[in-house]
C-alpha cells in the first residue's frame, strides 16, 4: 500500500537518501538545506496571506508497509521575483545574409533572458530505484497529486506551470551545455555553480555573455543536447505533453534542459479533479459504480492522497474505515477525485 501525502520533518533522513539519486536543484543532498526546505513546505500549507513567491511545497510517497519515504516532489509557487528572477535560454534562430556572396545562413542561438514574474515551477519528482516501473506507477501517482492539489488551491498558484527537465548527462553527471559555455564564463564547475545558485544567482547577468550564442560554435554533443531529455527523463516529458505540457524553445542556462509549459487551467488532470463529498454508510450508496482514481483530502495543515477503486455516486464517495484512516478525513477535510 502507498500513500502521498505532504512532507514532515520526520522524513529528513529518507530524502537525504533520495537526494543522492540524482542533482536536483529542488533536493539538495545537505541536511541543513533539506530541513529549511521540509519546514518552509509545513508552513506553505498553513500560509493564510498567500504571497506566492514565499510558497513552496513538498509532497512524499511512502511504502506504508516497509515504512519509508521512496519518493518526493516539489511545488513552487513562483519561480521568478525581483530578487530572484527565473534565468533561462531562448533557444532562437536568427539569419545571416550576405548580398555580394549571395549566400545566407539560418542560425540557431541562445540568448539569456530573466523572468521577473514567474510562473509557478513543478520539480525534485526523484523515485528510488528498486520502485521506478512499479505496476501501481508511483511516478505518476506522485505527479497527479500534486496537480490534484493544485485545482484544489488555485489561488496558491500561477496561471502557467513550468517544469524543468534533465537533458542527457555523461557518465560523470555532467551537463554538455554547462562545460561547453557556464564553466567558461564562470570558471565553475557545475556543482560548484549548482550549490551557489541556490543562494545567488547574480553571477548569471554578471558572467555571461550579453549577446547571442551562436550554437555552430559549440561541440557536437552540446549542440545535439539542445531541447533534448535524457533516458530516464523520457517518461516524464511523455506524460507532460499528454496532459498539456509544451517545449517552449527556452532552455536551462545550468544543464541544457528543455522548459515545457502549460496554462495551468488547462492542465488535463487540473480541469479533471473534483470535489466530493463523504458517505461512510455504503448502504447509501446504491446505484454507485466503481471507478479507478486518486482520492486526495486536505485539511490547513496537510494532504494525503491514495489510489484504487473507489464506489462513486455522482459527486458522493463511498470511504470505508481504512481509507478514513488512511487519508486522515475528519469532518473538516475536504476530499477531491481524479
Amino acid at each position: 500500500m502507498f500513500r502521498v501525502r505532504s512532507v514532515d520533518t520526520k522524513d529528513i533522513d529518507d530524502l537525504l537518501r533520495l537526494s543522492k539519486q540524482a542533482v536536483f536543484l529542488n533536493l539538495p543532498s545537505d541536511r541543513t538545506a533539506l530541513t529549511k526546505l521540509v519546514t518552509r513546505s509545513q508552513a506553505s500549507f498553513k500560509e493564510k496571506d498567500r504571497e506566492l513567491d514565499r510558497l513552496r511545497f513538498m509532497l512524499v510517497i511512502e511504502d506504508l508497509e516497509k515504512k519509508k519515504v521512496i519518493g518526493t516532489c516539489s511545488i513552487i509557487a513562483k519561480h521568478g521575483t525581483p530578487t530572484e528572477p527565473h534565468t533561462f535560454f531562448h533557444v532562437l534562430e536568427k539569419k545571416k545574409v550576405s548580398k555580394s556572396l549571395h549566400i545566407g545562413f539560418l542560425h540557431q542561438v541562445l540568448r539569456l533572458g530573466f523572468d521577473y514574474d514567474g510562473p509557478t515551477e513543478i520539480g525534485g519528482l526523484v523515485i528510488l530505484p528498486e520502485y521506478r516501473g512499479h505496476k501501481e506507477k508511483l511516478g505518476k501517482l506522485l505527479s497527479l497529486s500534486r496537480f490534484m492539489y493544485m485545482a484544489a488551491r488555485p489561488t496558491n498558484f500561477e496561471d502557467n506551470v513550468l517544469a524543468e527537465l534533465i537533458p542527457p548527462l555523461n557518465d560523470r553527471g555532467e551537463s554538455a551545455i554547462w562545460e561547453e559555455i557556464g564553466r567558461k564564463f564562470t570558471n565553475l564547475r557545475y556543482d560548484e555553480a549548482d550549490k551557489l545558485s541556490r543562494k545567488n544567482k547574480e553571477f548569471f547577468g554578471a558572467l555571461f555573455p550579453e549577446g547571442d550564442i551562436y550554437t555552430c560554435m559549440l561541440a557536437p554533443e552540446a549542440r545535439e543536447s539542445i531541447g533534448k531529455v535524457g533516458p530516464s527523463t523520457q517518461p516524464v516529458k511523455t506524460m507532460l505533453e499528454k496532459i498539456g505540457f509544451e517545449y517552449k524553445d527556452m532552455i536551462d542556462p545550468f544543464d541544457g534542459g528543455p522548459h515545457f509549459w502549460a496554462k495551468t487551467s488547462k492542465i488535463k488532470p487540473v480541469k479533471n479533479t473534483k470535489s466530493m463529498k463523504v458517505e461512510l454508510d455504503k448502504s447509501k450508496m446504491k446505484s454507485s459504480t466503481k471507478k479507478s482514481g486518486i482520492l486526495m483530502s486536505l485539511d490547513k495543515k496537510q494532504i494525503f492522497c491514495t489510489q484504487g477503486k473507489f464506489q462513486i455516486k455522482g459527486k458522493t464517495v463511498f470511504v470505508d474505515k481504512n481509507t478514513q484512516e488512511l487519508l486522515n478525513i475528519k469532518k473538516s477535510s475536504e476530499v477531491y477525485f481524479l
